[in-house]
Order: structure tokens, then C-alpha cells, then sequence
């Protein structure tokens, strides 16, 4: 399996909406680690780490996101792995 990793910036209507939420959810059922938080200049910053094929179909999902969401640019910053460990997880800082 080749490992990967990606840092997002995802751009448009998507505070308030629970993208962090579902992205989460989305990250767990993929089985990928990480973190997503909100900026605050109204992006939502993201980074997913794990198997390729995974990590490619989470920066897809985030193209669109959450129902509600109004994605209107995903900027993508390729990584090299960290070895992220523990769940995928929610920052508030």
C-alpha cells in the first residue's frame, strides 16, 4: 500500500454547513488519519493521510462536500507522509 498525503484549503460556503462533521465521518469510513478545522478567513483547512486510493476519493468528496456546502475552489498541497496516528479528528484551534 502506498502511503499519502494531502493539505487542503476548500474555499466558498463551507462554515456552518458540517463539513467538518462529515468530513470526519467521511475520513473514518475510509480509514484515513488526520485532522479538519475551520479558518478564520472562512475556509475550511484539512489534511488526510493513508492509502492512496482513499486519500484521492477524500479530496474528490471535498470538491463537492456536504449537502449544504457551496465548494468553490480546493486548493491541494501533495506531502510528503508524517505518520499520522490516533482517529481522524476535529481542531478547534
Amino acid at each position: 500500500m502506498t502511503v499519502t498525503r494531502v493539505h487542503l484549503f476548500i474555499s466558498g460556503k463551507v462554515q456552518g454547513v458540517y463539513f467538518r462533521h462529515y468530513t470526519k465521518e467521511k475520513a473514518v469510513e475510509l480509514g484515513l488519519k488526520g485532522w479538519v478545522k475551520n479558518r478564520m478567513d472562512g475556509k475550511v483547512e484539512t489534511v488526510f493521510e493513508g492509502a492512496s486510493e482513499q486519500v484521492n476519493e477524500m479530496v474528490h468528496w471535498c470538491q463537492t462536500g456536504p449537502a449544504h456546502a457551496n465548494v468553490t475552489n480546493v486548493q491541494e498541497v501533495w506531502e510528503e507522509p508524517t505518520g499520522e496516528t490516533g482517529s481522524f479528528r476535529i481542531k478547534y484551534d
